[in-house]
């Protein structure tokens, strides 16, 4: 959610929002981390800073990045007069004492696996989850599932299992997962929330990386509920949920899936950004501060896990 200008600045109208960046294949330069560093909020910068590996401190500062660039662009509200904080539940708010909160404005980021996400829309109430499907570190798949037994209802956990081999299983299984937290994080909670209360309809079985579905449904405590969850994949590995409120609580008059094919029909296509488009209209909060560039070089990327392969 975010504000309204008071001042001379528009709010100018705006289609939906969907971007990704690689975080992964992203290595920063000296100069890309130093300028990052003076991109965002000090509270921010040092919080990044405190991350034990760079791999999560560089997903964290794509994540302020992408909602700043979110809000200079499509709000044409100049970088160093954002401010953000988070609620209570960790959601970020745009929150300033020019502006009046504009209830229909809403954004969303996650970021697992290899890529940073967002999803915006000027009127829909919006979350959004990534997740990559990666083989459990120590157990077996069964041995995970049935830890696990309890986050999902016996329907999903037979659409699951319903797939002969185990790769194609974890895979759905993450699917299932990502369109739970889109539902949690769009309407703000967080731990507490029983997910057996929701349950998935998934449709279709198979995604083909590169187009939006919208045919999966949710119910909530047995009774089907008016959001539209759009399901896509960036590649072979990463599933993204976005989960949608519907306007007037009325269901699209036609299940359809977007492709690359009809682009008229495509507005909920990820763009790829780079750091360049990262950057583009930053004005720098802070003074550069080479020991920032310092403390990331001393990182390790990434914990060390145990390398296993099913494919």
């Amino acid at each position: 959610m975010v504000s309204r200008a008071r001042t001379g600045w528009s709010f100018l109208p705006m289609e939906g929002v969907r971007w990704a960046f690689p975080c992964a294949a992203w290595r920063p330069s000296r100069a890309e981390w130093l300028l990052a560093a003076r991109a965002v909020q000090p509270e921010e910068k040092d919080r990044i800073g405190q991350f034990v590996f760079s791999r999560d401190a560089k997903a964290a500062m794509v994540g302020r990045l992408m909602m700043r660039k979110l809000i200079a662009e499509k709000l044409t509200i100049p970088w160093n007069n954002i401010h953000l904080k988070r609620t209570s539940k960790g959601k970020p708010v745009l929150v300033n004492d020019s502006f009046n909160i504009h209830p229909d404005f809403n954004f969303n980021i996650s970021h697992q696996g290899d890529y940073a996400v967002l999803a915006a829309e000027p009127k829909l109430q919006v979350g959004i989850d990534i997740m990559k499907t990666t083989l459990p570190g120590r157990s077996s798949i069964p041995e995970f599932f049935r830890i696990m037994n309890r986050q999902f209802t016996e329907r999903e956990w037979k659409t699951i299992k319903a797939f002969e081999d185990e790769w194609t299983q974890l895979d759905t299984f993450y699917r299932h997962w990502a369109l739970k937290e889109s539902f949690l994080k769009a309407i703000g909670v967080g731990i507490g929330f029983k997910l057996q209360r929701i349950e998935f309809n998934i449709s279709p079985l198979h995604l083909e990386v590169g187009k939006v579905y919208r045919e999966t449904n949710m119910l909530l405590d047995g009774e089907e509920e008016e959001w539209t969850f759009e399901e896509s994949r960036l590649d072979e590995y990463h599933h993204i949920a976005v989960a949608l409120k519907k306007p007037d609580g009325l269901r699209p008059q036609n299940s359809q899936v977007f492709s690359q094919d009809h682009p008229e029909l495509n507005m909920s296509q990820f763009t790829f950004l780079t750091f360049e488009d990262l950057v583009a209209s930053v004005i720098p909060l802070t003074p550069e501060d080479p020991s920032y560039w310092d403390n990331f070089c001393s990182k390790q990327e990434e914990p060390l896990r145990n390398s296993r392969s099913l494919r």
